[in-house]
């Protein structure tokens, strides 16, 4: 990645002596492997960082403006103290208000900022970019006006200050996976619970890929939104029958028994929760015990479960899990994101690549595009960074 450092200099006309007035927070992006169409605010993930990342370069002015450059795009943005609140024409600039929201909203004596970003997490493919701009401001912003704040309580500010912002709730998970991740490991979140563990992955010899499918996204909000309607329905059935605070607290009996008079669609979607549920325990046990048949087995059935039950699939991502599914040496593939196109991730043995992704040219045949490929690996957590 260009050095930010330099580009900060420039874009502010900082001296070169002046470096250490200068601080530079990182963010990894992240994905869900599992889990990410479960409860809200509930759920239980399969995730990992990635080694695609943010980072955000701040330096205090000695007046209450704010100026943001987004070096990668060549876009500036700016505003002032006065106007630490969302605005829709400020577009990626607001993440880095949201950070700033907290201490303001603390009472610290906020200065104005020059503030640069840059990386190199894809867009559009729910890879976390806009947690992470969040994240690494945050993290700067703490050093400069309240270092003695504890990381899960920045996180729970920081969330709390992006439902302000937004007016909705975010997904706290997303930024325990950012904060928490490791380089090499995977990691079980519990978002009820605040609790991530991490495991270390066994599969050295193979490559994480990610495939854009380039299916044009449509507005797929208000789909999802009738799925979790779907999903409280079936909740409230169970809880009102047997009391439990999530799906964690179910098995596929108690929906057997409890839940034989909904209608079909909201059975299907809880029945998918409860079985991802289930898939996310048997990943992590399998990697535990270094078992890749039972580990590629729970990928390729929730992505089943995607398509089938949940219904957020679409042919293109169907077409890259099942070639997937017909190629040796891969452990598992299945669709990430929100669906309705977007993103596939595969697990692939290096020898294997190749014989892969030389179906794309069918791919490209039947659809009229050609996917576009990202190596990643899970990655470090933010930081800021030394010096």
């Amino acid at each position: 990645m260009t050095d930010i450092l330099s580009i900060h200099r420039k874009e502010y006309e900082i001296g070169y002596g002046e470096d250490d007035k200068i601080v530079v927070g990182e963010a990894p992006g992240c994905l869900h492997y599992l889990g990410d169409h479960g409860q809200l605010h509930d759920a239980l993930y399969f995730s990992s960082s990635i080694d695609r990342t943010v980072q955000v370069a701040i330096s205090l002015r000695k007046d209450s403006s704010l100026r943001f450059y987004a070096a990668d795009a060549g876009e500036r943005k700016r505003t002032s103290l006065a106007n630490i609140r969302y605005k829709r024409e400020d577009r990626w600039a607001n993440y880095v208000k949201t950070a700033l929201f907290i201490f303001s909203e603390m009472g610290c004596k906020v200065r104005g900022l020059n503030v640069t970003i840059l990386g190199n997490i894809p867009k559009n493919l729910s890879l976390s970019s806009s947690e992470a701009i969040e994240v690494a401001s945050a993290l700067v912003l703490r050093r400069f006006f309240l270092s003695n704040m504890g990381d899960k309580e920045l996180l729970g500010r920081l969330n709390a200050a992006h439902a302000s912002f937004y007016e909705n709730a975010n997904n706290m998970v997303n930024y325990l996976c950012l904060m928490y991740a490791r380089k090499n490991n995977f990691l079980v979140i519990n978002e009820e619970k605040l609790d991530v563990t991490r495991i270390k992955n066994p599969f050295t010899k193979y490559k994480i890929m990610l495939f854009d499918s380039r299916v044009p996204l449509i507005d797929v909000e208000s789909e999802l939104r009738l799925r979790r309607k779907d999903i409280e329905k079936g909740f409230g059935i169970l809880s009102k029958k047997r009391q439990g605070f999530s799906f964690k607290d179910y098995t596929l009996s108690d929906l057997d028994e409890l839940m034989g008079a909904l209608n079909e669609e909201v059975r299907r979607r809880s029945l998918f929760v409860v079985q991802e549920i289930m898939r996310i325990h048997e990943v992590e046990k399998a990697l535990k015990e270094k078992d890749a048949d039972t580990f590629a087995r729970a990928i390729y059935h929730s992505h089943e479960g995607l398509r089938d039950m949940y219904e957020v699939s679409c042919p293109e991502t169907d077409w890259l899990v099942k070639r997937a599914q017909e190629t040796p040496g891969i452990l598992g593939s299945r669709l990430t994101g929100k669906g309705f196109g977007g993103c596939t991730y595969a697990i692939i043995r290096e020898d294997m690549l190749d014989d892969y992704q030389k179906k794309f040219e069918d791919y490209e045949r039947i659809f009229g595009f050609h996917p576009v490929s990202y190596e990643i690996q899970p990655a470090p957590a933010a930081r800021v960074l030394p010096g």
